[in-house]
């Protein structure tokens, strides 16, 4: 049974001094017999910006859900700010009002018979500020998103992204210590997502607080983050900074997601001490028996596909690529992707050549674990 925790004079509460501002330890959720989350261990510095990125349905969002007091993990623990807040072993959760964080939906959720200035007003009122101290806030949000001019009109007489501006002044109003993101530029057209994108790393930066995102967008998690966490099936492939996951993958599935574009992943084969792809001898493989070899897209070579040392590929699609261009082309089952430093034109359809360096960016075994 789940006991909802109020704050009590004299409860015990962590220090807070070096706490860090989120502590997730071996989070679960289940329902029935799947697993949406799975032994998920995270420790977030205050002030960072993690994203969550996943494929739809690697349970990103259950996890934010639990985050916000939504959802109750069915095992392990989470702590703000030294402060547990969730114990699923326990079934122990404080509701979303004690975790003193915000939250902004997908869908903005605004009030539509309340004018902007009343939707960011409204948290203020039932956290019971003075009416002197809420209307200062209100402006001060209001300027802080460039929405003041919009104060009395209403959801309906404004864009999608002038109310996904409400819905994160509404969120920050309160002077939360985390911010809670899940998908929230998912609606917006691509121009005003890269604006918003902005913005969002601006009220970060102006508010000093911690925040959390979920996307299914590597773009934005490598944009937006200070750390990213990569999920799938409910688990954490890999957490670190954008610069750790790009440079060093630790999984196939990393390298396959992270990056624009992402690394290739070709299935290699041991013959006499080389590794081999489609009938290519590439370089020493010193007896490892089969491996997947990772190779980024900025190292592999555009030829003729009549050259010895060449695979022969089929191309895929070609895109032009600030003056360079990306060329996507399949070798039997196995997608390459290449960028070339000059523009040229390749026909759909189109065999050409495409040549792999001796020397692979990382080993992958069979299971997909980059090997040391």
């Amino acid at each position: 049974m789940n006991v909802q925790i109020r704050e009590q004079k004299g409860e015990p509460i962590l220090p807070q001094t070096n706490a860090s501002a989120i502590e997730i330890s071996n989070l679960e959720r289940t329902y029935g017999t799947f697993n949406a989350v799975s032994e998920v261990n995270i420790t977030v510095p205050r002030g960072s910006f993690l994203v969550l990125v996943g494929p739809s349905g690697c349970g990103k969002s259950t996890m934010l859900r639990m985050l916000a007091g939504l959802e109750t993990p069915t095992g392990g623990s989470i702590t703000f700010e030294g402060r547990e807040v969730a114990s699923g072993s326990r079934g122990i959760i404080r509701g979303p009002a004690d975790r003193d964080c915000g939250l902004v939906f997908q869908s903005y959720a605004l009030w539509p018979h309340m004018t902007v200035a009343a939707n960011v007003e409204w948290p203020l009122k039932v956290a019971k500020w003075s009416a002197g101290d809420r209307r200062a806030r209100v402006a001060d949000v209001l300027k802080l998103m460039a929405i003041d001019h919009l104060a009395e009109r209403f959801p309906n007489e404004i864009s999608g992204g002038q109310q996904q501006r409400v819905a994160i002044a509404r969120m920050i109003a309160p002077r939360p210590k985390i911010l809670l993101f899940d998908e929230p530029l998912s609606n917006l057209d691509a121009k005003l997502r890269v604006e918003m994108r902005t913005e969002l790393m601006r009220v970060h930066r102006a508010t000093g607080a911690t925040s959390v995102y979920v996307t299914h967008d590597q773009v934005e998690a490598l944009t937006m983050a200070t750390h990213v966490a990569v999920l799938k099936d409910g688990r954490v492939e890999q957490f670190g900074s954008p610069e750790e996951l790009l440079s060093r993958p630790k999984t196939a599935f990393v390298a396959t997601f992270i990056g624009t574009p992402p690394a290739n992943l070709v299935p290699a084969t041991d013959a006499e001490g080389s590794w081999s792809f489609q009938g290519i001898r590439l370089g020493p493989s010193q007896g490892a028996g089969s491996a997947q070899l990772m190779y980024r897209a900025e190292r592999l070579g555009v030829t003729s596909h009549d050259q010895q040392d060449a695979v022969p590929v089929e191309v895929l699609e070609a895109v032009p690529l600030a003056g360079r261009t990306m060329v996507t082309a399949l070798a039997g089952e196995t997608r390459l992707t290449a960028v070339i430093d000059q523009a040229h034109r390749f026909t759909i359809g189109e065999v050409i050549g495409i040549r792999l360096p001796s020397e692979p960016d990382g080993v992958f075994d069979e299971r997909g674990i980059l090997r040391s």
